[in-house]
């Protein structure tokens, strides 16, 4: 249950009150995860912005107990798919399923029905059933038998997905990796941090029941909302606008890649440094702004050529040679 003083912030609708909410959450969910704030702000930033989220790591650095802290501090319902080769799209959406006793067909809703899904390892399962996602991301509704069916709001997607493993698995396509807004990259942590992780579960911790790690919401989805209303006014100049779009471009021109950042990865990109900006207390973007979101907005829209690749080549080397070539306004 929330504290009279969190409940009464988060009810008034204040942007102000809102933001200082938001900003408690990496204290509150540092609680239960050690050593994760950017992963924490990017999952903060992707609310805000309506926008999905993938996480890349490798499996033991709780990916999976983010998204269920961030849940539990928001007071927001979650759900958890394991994606596996046999998974089929209705269990993912939902299907219509007969009642004999009605002699009718009625909508079971599926695990996408939720405020944050988990989809666990999407690339281990086939991409007719990836694909299955891909309305509720961009049309924030499932469509089954002709009939639309929207989805809650908020509505976030963060997928998870292990850079290391790839027998036996499905590498998502360009353009669904495009619908992700953020890529996120989850290492492994630091000696202290993974000592403070090992002198927790010593001392009891665990993972499977946050409120005995005293978690509690310091947040809702009613500050969500006016930090959303907030962010849509901040300020951005021409200027920025032309240096985004100008670091878009740069990356279609790399000799290093054989697909630059698409359009709709500029207004990511853009959408993204508002937030942050917002996030920081600011009601105006500056390039720095830009800099910080690149990229984990940008590295997963990139294709790299094969030769640069074996050359040891990574996208976000590529994405920080732009930066730092690009001319920054003043």
């Amino acid at each position: 249950m929330m504290d009279p003083t969190t409940d009464n912030a988060a009810h008034t609708g204040d942007p102000a009150a809102a933001r200082a909410s938001l900003e408690s959450l990496r204290a509150e969910i540092a609680k239960a995860v050690v050593g994760q704030d950017p992963a924490v702000t990017g999952l903060v930033v992707a609310l805000l912005c309506r926008g999905h989220v993938l996480l890349e790591g490798v499996p033991g650095v709780a990916k999976t107990l983010l998204v269920r802290a961030l849940a539990a501090t928001l007071e927001l319902d979650t759900k958890r798919v394991q994606f596996t080769p046999d998974l089929m799209p209705s269990d993912v959406t939902g299907s219509l399923v007969y009642d004999a006793r009605t002699s009718e067909f009625s909508f079971q809703p599926g695990p996408v029905f939720t405020n944050l899904l988990l989809a666990d390892e999407i690339n281990r399962t086939p991409p007719k059933t990836q694909a299955s996602l891909l309305e509720a991301m961009e049309e924030r509704q499932v469509t089954v038998d002709g009939t639309p069916r929207p989805l809650p709001d908020p509505f976030l997607v963060a997928a998870t997905q292990n850079p290391v493993e790839y027998e036996g698995t499905y590498p998502l396509p360009e353009a669904q990796l495009d619908r992700f807004l953020l890529k996120l990259t989850i290492p492994l942590p630091s000696r202290q941090d993974e000592i403070d992780v090992l002198t927790r579960h010593a001392a009891g911790f665990d993972p499977r029941d946050l409120g005995a790690a005293g978690l509690r919401p310091v947040a809702n989805a009613a500050d969500l909302e006016a930090a959303r209303r907030a962010v849509a006014g901040t300020t951005v100049s021409p200027e920025i606008t032309a240096y985004v779009v100008d670091l878009c471009r740069a990356t279609r021109e790399s000799p290093s890649l054989t697909l630059g950042v698409s359009p709709r990865g500029a207004t990511a990109l853009l959408a993204t440094a508002r937030a942050w900006a917002w996030l920081t207390g600011r009601d105006y973007v500056t390039p720095d702004d830009v800099k910080a979101l690149a990229l984990p907005t940008l590295r997963h829209r990139v294709q790299l050529r094969p030769e640069a690749e074996m050359e040891g080549v990574t996208a976000d080397s590529v994405i920080n040679a732009v930066l730092a070539h690009v001319p920054v306004p003043r």
